[in-house]
């Protein structure tokens, strides 16, 4: 499975926004956008900076977007043009799919603090969905799905930690019962519930040049 293997904290600070890849860390002093508000290399501290064109906006949102999700190109793009032939608007399509990864359900849950311990996670096999075990992080979950963590994987650390310190997100699509460590999906993510800074018109202006 091919994946961004980089420093995190870099990417964050190339978009110049939070894409809170760190979880809690992004939270505090420690974020390294709060210490070093530049792009990183050698010419983003002090360096001339231009005035962005169309394109360029138009890539930087599509970065935004793709990079907090923890994808890679060819496999944001197959996201877009299966959002692309399905019904209703393109970017709103494209949004709800992606939310409805399963390493991105395991996120929202409040379970894990990233999605890539998420994905690390669905990976290793520690999550079943309708009672049976998946390891494919990018499968999607539809209206009447139940994911739960699997009863050998409950003393993960990190979901152990998770469930002690931090109380699990309330995500007004999914139902999380944090006491059997299951999730169901009451219905597919709406535009209006995926509380995202981004404007997936432009992505949809990108791929359409």
């Amino acid at each position: 499975m091919a994946r961004y293997t980089g420093p995190r904290c870099k990417l964050c600070r190339r978009e110049g926004t939070k894409l809170f890849l760190k979880g809690q860390r992004c939270y505090s002093s420690k974020c390294a956008l709060e210490r070093r508000q530049y792009p990183p290399g050698m010419h983003g501290q002090g360096g001339r900076r231009r005035r962005p064109s169309s394109y360029g906006i138009q890539l930087r949102e599509k970065q935004r977007i793709k990079r907090s999700y923890g994808l890679l190109e060819k496999q944001f793009y197959n996201f877009y043009k299966k959002a692309e032939g399905s019904k209703g608007i393109t970017g709103h399509n494209l949004l709800s799919m992606l939310e409805s990864r399963l390493d991105n359900v395991l996120f929202r849950s409040g379970f894990v603090g990233t999605r890539s311990q998420a994905r690390l996670a669905v990976r290793h096999g520690h999550v079943s969905l309708n009672g049976r075990k998946v390891d494919i992080p990018s499968q999607r979950v539809k209206a009447g799905d139940v994911m739960a963590v699997r009863e050998k994987s409950k003393l993960i650390p990190q979901i152990k930690f998770r469930l002690e310190k931090v109380q699990p997100q309330t995500v007004s699509w999914l139902q999380v019962d944090s006491n059997k460590l299951s999730i169901a999906v009451d219905h597919p993510p709406r535009r209006e519930e995926i509380s995202l800074p981004f404007n997936e018109q432009l992505v949809v202006e990108l791929y359409s040049r």
